[in-house]
């Protein structure tokens, strides 16, 4: 069994610091680009029950980094312990934070910047090795990647947010009509999935273990708009015996009849798009779909959702080598070149876009472009441990979440990689997901 990650006894200290100093400039960067391209209003304001203002993702940000890289890390006196409470996320539901009072907008950039400052010096002044916070510089790792996931939940509320464009970004780049097979044979046998290795590796994503996983077929792309718009026109959404019962209780009880942001016009669907109001485009995958919605798609197709440890076979393992690796297309991180990542785009690049970021079995875009529903439960992995809090995971784990893999286009390549889980409740919409179906291999591989 094999993991490649990487050995951090061999990582040079200097090479570790830099790595963690582009990774949490790169998230600020984002941060300040998604808190400044609107007025302090739509920063103070709740654009959906589901999603905080954006001013609490700010401070909040500012508060965690505090809390571990300075308070934890560092060992030093709290700046601003009487913010703690405002910004504990199992204190308060996102639908009563506006009540709070909250950090106006020109504190929290203060806070979040002092905290910053600060921050930098304790990185400077850290040997990275001899704790489990400090090795491998863990701890700045985890941090950055906890602000790149709340740049990415500050995009979602952007696209929940009514009002003028105040994000742009450029299209992907054009590409040719996939004409691939539709499906890839992943043979069966046992593969390594997760990881012990990768330094900064979060703790649902641990221990490596043997897994085994018999033969099974998985679309080479993620199911696109017209396949969806198929399944709409087919009735899909009228028909209950595609539908989980929970599922189909949900869609009718919101007179659900199509993905989150569509609407019809005449013979076209249009969507709305981070202010924009566009035709849906056929070759894109699907996106902002629940779980219930997949899977009922799925069983219209004749198919299924594949497993969490499916999707990571399908993933990672090379039947060439036997090894699993990070990425699809092998150790390296990512490039533009592989996936669609960090925000570059507004939206996910056409189904079979990316040739060179494609598996060794020639599955496309399992990295970025749509987080993708799986049908697997959110459970720990045999051996986990919580580090460093149970908050992170282990609080979520049993049967009332769902585990989406890959990545969107919205994710930053810090926090993506090959064995990174992500989760939510079956009913989520506004997230950018999407989804691609699987089905068993018959005994004669058919």
């Amino acid at each position: 069994m094999t993991d490649p990650g990487t050995d951090t006894t061999s990582l040079d200290p200097e090479a570790l610091r830099k790595r963690a100093l582009t990774a949490l400039l790169t998230a600020r960067e984002r941060t300040a680009l998604l808190t400044s391209c609107v007025e302090d209003p739509d920063l103070t304001a709740q654009h959906s029950p589901l999603m905080s203002p954006l001013v609490w993702d700010l401070a909040h940000i500012g508060n965690q980094e505090e809390l571990w890289l300075l308070r934890t890390v560092a060992g030093r006196a709290a700046m601003r312990p009487d913010i703690d409470g405002l910004y504990d996320a199992f204190e308060h539901p996102r639908a009563e934070r506006p009540s709070l009072p909250l950090l106006p907008p020109a504190e929290a950039r203060h806070y979040a910047a002092e905290v910053r400052g600060r921050a930098l010096d304790v990185l400077e002044s850290t040997e990275l090795r001899g704790t489990p916070l400090t090795e491998a510089a863990f701890a700045f790792g985890m941090v950055a990647q906890h602000e790149q996931q709340h740049d990415e939940t500050m995009l979602i509320t952007h696209q929940l947010r009514r009002g003028p464009v105040a994000l742009t970004a450029p299209d992907p780049m054009p590409a040719p009509a996939f004409t691939g097979p539709a499906e890839v044979l992943v043979p069966g046998g046992t593969f390594t999935m997760g990881t012990s290795t990768e330094p900064w590796a979060l703790d649902n994503e641990r221990p490596a273990h043997a897994r085994l996983v018999p033969p099974f077929w998985i679309d080479t792309t993620p199911v696109t708009n017209a396949a969806y718009q198929a399944f709409i026109a087919d009735g899909g959404y009228g028909d209950p015996r595609w539908w989980a019962p929970e599922g189909w209780s949900h869609i009718r009880a919101h007179s659900i009849e199509a993905p989150l942001f569509w609407r019809r016009d005449g013979s076209d669907w249009l969507r709305r798009r981070f202010g924009a109001t566009e035709v849906v485009p056929p070759n894109e995958p699907v996106l902002h779909v629940s779980w219930y919605e997949a899977d009922a798609y799925a069983r219209w197709a004749g198919r299924r959702l594949p497993s969490e440890a499916e999707w990571e076979k399908a993933a990672r393992h090379d039947p060439e080598t036997g090894r699993s690796t990070r990425y699809p297309w092998g150790d390296a991180d990512p490039t533009p070149e592989h996936a669609n990542l960090g925000q570059r785009h507004l939206r996910p690049a056409p189904a079979g876009s990316y040739p060179e970021g494609q598996s060794p079995l020639g599955v496309r875009q399992l990295i970025g472009d749509v987080w993708e529903w799986t049908s697997s439960d959110l459970l720990p992995y045999p051996g986990f441990s919580a580090f460093p809090y149970r908050e992170y995971s282990e609080v979520f784990f049993g049967s009332e979440h769902k585990v989406l893999r890959g990545g969107s286009f919205a994710v930053d390549p810090v926090a993506c990689r090959g064995t990174f889980r992500n989760w939510d409740l079956p009913v989520r919409r506004q997230i950018f997901s999407g989804f691609r179906t699987a089905r068993d291999a018959r005994p004669d591989g058919a």
